[in-house]
């Protein structure tokens, strides 16, 4: 009975919540946080412009500038080994090396035939047969220099070996059009519409990011102006595309130039440290660096998909007239 007693007597003093549902305790932190936050639903998220457009340019040209610096090693080292009188073209050695370059360049052409054959379309994706593409059309022509020891006998062999030359200075050619529009090396294709809406949305986050500095935005200005004009004529356009990186990079060091001394101003009045103009003006420099890079992407744009339909216009008949020279070629080396 004591026990009991004291259970009534402690009953009051137990507090409201114990009878509420166990879920009860929860709910209520997530609807005041609700509250606090908006009584609006959350807004959708806004689109954003590709992060880092500048830096991924930058890393293409590096990919670039490799890709130049690894061919003139190649092209270098086939020279060098072909005329250090190790083999002739005519021995094992270089009969063995032509051969193999030549059955290099020949599988060339399994990629343009999946491209129009359906049955061919099953075995691998796309990206892996592009990649089988251009390996195959560097090492083949490279080792068909290192058969040819850097000389030429013959007018067949010349004939041959400058097709060759051809194709292979065009597909380096394309390749560097290729990605200018698409989405990397094996990505979609790149549009028109989509390159103007980043550049839509990056106009209104620079412009409104650097309301503080009319200097900088009379200069991104500037360069649109510059880089978007309406067609005066061809010899003008074709110099505006040509020179417009130039122009770009220009127009990226002038605005860093004015960044830093707009921070440092703004830095000042706000107390910023160091660390955060730093910070600051690295921020604003990748801005500026990403729309100036789309700006000119969208310039030279319809430029470079004019070029990639002609490139595909001069390439093919290249193919065709390499692969009969070749056939030419080793039909006269065999019967005389």
């Amino acid at each position: 009975m004591r026990v009991h007693a004291t259970r009534e007597v402690d009953a009051p003093r137990v507090p409201a919540p114990e009878r509420r549902p166990p879920s009860a305790p929860q709910a209520r932190p997530l609807k005041a946080r609700g509250e606090g936050a908006s009584p609006t639903p959350a807004p959708q998220p806004q689109p954003v412009a590709p992060a880092g457009a500048a830096a991924r340019q930058e890393r293409r040209r590096n990919e670039n500038r490799g890709l130049l610096v690894a061919l003139s090693l190649l092209i270098a080292l086939t020279f060098f080994v072909g005329r250090a009188g190790y083999y002739r073209s005519g021995d094992d050695v270089g009969y063995d090396l032509g051969l193999v370059g030549g059955v290099m360049m020949l599988l060339l052409l399994a990629y343009p035939l999946r491209k129009h054959l359906p049955a061919m379309r099953a075995f691998g994706p796309t990206r892996l047969w592009f990649a089988g593409h251009m390996i195959l059309g560097i090492a083949g022509p490279l080792l068909v220099l290192a058969h040819t020891t850097w000389h030429v006998g013959s007018t067949n062999a010349l004939v041959a070996l400058v097709s060759m030359l051809l194709v292979a200075g065009s597909g380096v050619i394309g390749r560097f059009v290729y990605v200018r529009i698409h989405h990397g090396l094996y990505g979609q294709k790149t549009t028109l519409r989509e390159l103007q809406q980043q550049v839509g949305f990056g106009s209104e986050e620079v412009h409104s990011n650097l309301s503080f500095a009319p200097m900088i935005e009379a200069r991104i200005r500037e360069f649109e102006a510059t880089a978007m004009p309406e067609f005066k004529s061809l010899t003008h356009d074709a110099w505006r595309f040509m020179t417009l990186g130039l122009r770009r990079q220009w127009t990226l060091l002038r605005c860093r130039r004015e960044v830093r001394g707009a921070m440092r101003r703004r830095g000042r009045a706000r107390g910023w440290d160091d660390a955060k103009l730093r910070r600051r003006c690295g921020q604003l420099d990748q801005l500026v660096a990403d729309y100036l890079g789309v700006v000119q992407r969208v310039s030279q744009f319809a430029v470079y998909e004019k070029i990639f339909s002609l490139w595909h216009v001069l390439h093919v008949p290249l193919v065709y007239l390499l692969v009969l020279s070749a056939i030419a070629h080793v039909v006269a080396v065999h019967l005389y």
